[in-house]
């Protein structure tokens, strides 16, 4: 423990040096507010930054996207409490009680009960972090390659089951990323692949023209197909200032601290994810509430405990992502792309080789709840002015900053191509209801994963036991199995 606070300690260092709070206030300012724009998420905007990792120094650029994480995950609540338009799955019962409570006239309370309950959720759950990312780190310091393949295998399975409707929609998904990563040159052997002999193609696809083709220009051309694409939304004002009474302080902590309990111990996990606590935290506050028929009509512990639980979770998925590079989130699949730019490898071995930048993360989300707080109460009137904002203007804006971006990072007229025909792609994918996150994770796992497997197989003399035979590689690749056809098996048996 002594340890990890003297790491911890060394990350404050890093962290409150002036040029890094100057990039923790731009990314949990803009943060918040991409977060407010509906339909804009972190993801996108991490995705549009990525080409900033050209310029900027490493662990600046995390202490930004970790920002902009955060701050997402807080401006959505305005969003979601003031549209009734949840920003994302984990953020749906927010929108259904806090909705609620603005159309009674309760809206600040249920703005004040959301920011405070984040920062709540997001110490704690970033104290969690800060001792339970060592731990996990320890462990991973024994895998070899058959391990780490069946890691994979498992972040395979995970993003497929987590990040669509249904796992094989997923699975779809990852199997376009992995067809991705193939294209360019064999590691093992140096044979050209899949580049229809354009000598451009050599290196692969870059991860910035893929991210960026999927999340910005792919989401730019579904909104601009949607209808009400140009209609103006109708938002509930917010009457009074943003704070409780005492009788909604008494309700809303307890509430805070279940969700937190709730939030960050299953996002850390693996196959963790934001959804399943705040489904979680919410039944769990209904059935402790001494007026469970205010819930679905505005109940405050209805949005506090599920908030808790939402901005926990976003803390605990940062757990799998900096000790086993395993991403359960679509941001962090994104910041797993812009770890790759950097020539980073998220891992057991990232704590050692980059210390600074790893506890310089950590300890700047500790800033940044502080920041947030700042930055959403006394200022949710103007956070509230940004969903004015005109939507046509706004994505013939992410459209030029995903051109910009991705041209200035090769200056290559192939590059434009890749990244329309993969925006294409994007598009169609969001239009049949195909996740893209898994895209992105098959395209940098996939080819570590085929390494990987080649390793242990030249070790094992090309026995195939080795992944069955060693004990933490065969119980990877169980709970995997699990995940994949546990769902069919349940829905199966409930048929039945």
């Amino acid at each position: 423990m002594s340890e990890t606070i003297a790491h911890l300690a060394n990350g404050f260092v890093v962290a409150l040096t002036p040029v890094n709070l100057l990039y923790a206030l731009i990314g949990t300012t803009l943060g918040t507010a991409i977060g407010v724009l509906p339909g804009i998420g972190p993801a996108l905007t991490v995705a549009l930054l990525l080409p900033i990792t050209f310029h900027v120094e490493p662990t600046s650029a995390f202490i930004m996207f970790a920002g902009i994480y955060y701050g997402g995950m807080y401006g959505g609540s305005t969003t979601s409490i003031l549209l009734k338009t949840p920003g994302e799955t984990a953020s749906i019962i927010t929108a259904l009680e806090g909705s609620k409570m603005a159309e009674k006239g309760r809206g600040a309370a249920a703005l004040a009960t959301a920011a405070i309950g984040s920062f709540v959720a997001g110490t704690i759950a970033t104290v969690g972090l800060s001792f339970v990312a060592p731990a996990v780190v320890d462990l991973a310091l024994a895998f070899g390659p058959a391990e780490y393949f069946a890691l994979m295998m498992l972040a395979f399975v995970t993003v497929a089951s987590l990040l669509g409707a249904s796992v094989p929609r997923g699975l779809a998904s990852l199997a376009f990323g992995l067809g991705i990563g193939l294209i360019g040159i064999d590691m093992q052997t140096g044979q050209a692949r899949f580049t229809l002999g354009l000598p451009n193609l050599l290196d692969g696809i870059g991860v910035v023209t893929v991210a960026v083709g999927l999340f910005a220009v792919g989401e730019a051309l579904h909104a601009a197909t949607r209808r009400k694409f140009v209609g103006a939304d109708e938002i509930v004002p917010v009457r009074g200032t943003v704070g409780m009474t005492a009788e909604e302080w008494r309700r809303s902590w307890p509430a805070w601290l279940r969700g937190t309990a709730f939030g960050f111990p299953i996002g850390a996990l693996p196959a963790g994810g934001a959804e399943i606590p705040t489904f979680l935290s919410y039944m769990t506050e209904k059935k402790l509430s001494k007026n469970p028929e205010e819930f679905g009509q505005g109940a405050i512990e209805g949005v506090a405990g599920p908030e808790a639980a939402n901005n926990a979770a976003a803390a605990g998925v940062l757990v799998p992502l900096l000790t086993l590079g395993l991403p359960t989130s679509a941001t962090a699949a994104i910041m797993l792309a812009a770890f790759q730019q950097y020539g980073l490898q998220p891992g057991p071995l990232l704590f050692e080789n980059a210390p600074g930048l790893v506890w310089g993360l950590i300890a700047s989300l500790y800033i940044g709840n502080v920041m947030l707080l700042v930055l959403n109460l006394p200022l949710v009137g103007v956070w509230v002015r940004l969903l004015a904002l005109p939507k046509p203007q706004l994505y013939a804006g992410i459209m030029v900053f995903a051109v910009l971006g991705v041209y200035a990072t090769g200056q290559s007229t192939l590059d434009l191509i890749c990244l329309l025909i993969i925006g294409i792609a994007g598009f169609l994918m969001r239009r049949f209801d195909l996740p893209v996150a898994p895209t992105v994770v098959g395209l940098i796992l996939g080819p570590m994963a085929e390494q990987q497997f080649r390793r242990a197989m030249t070790i094992a003399q090309g026995d195939v036991g080795v992944f069955v035979t060693q004990p933490i590689a065969a119980g990877l690749l169980a709970l995997a199995l699990v995940l994949l056809v546990g769902p069919w098996l349940w829905r199966a048996r409930r048929i039945a």
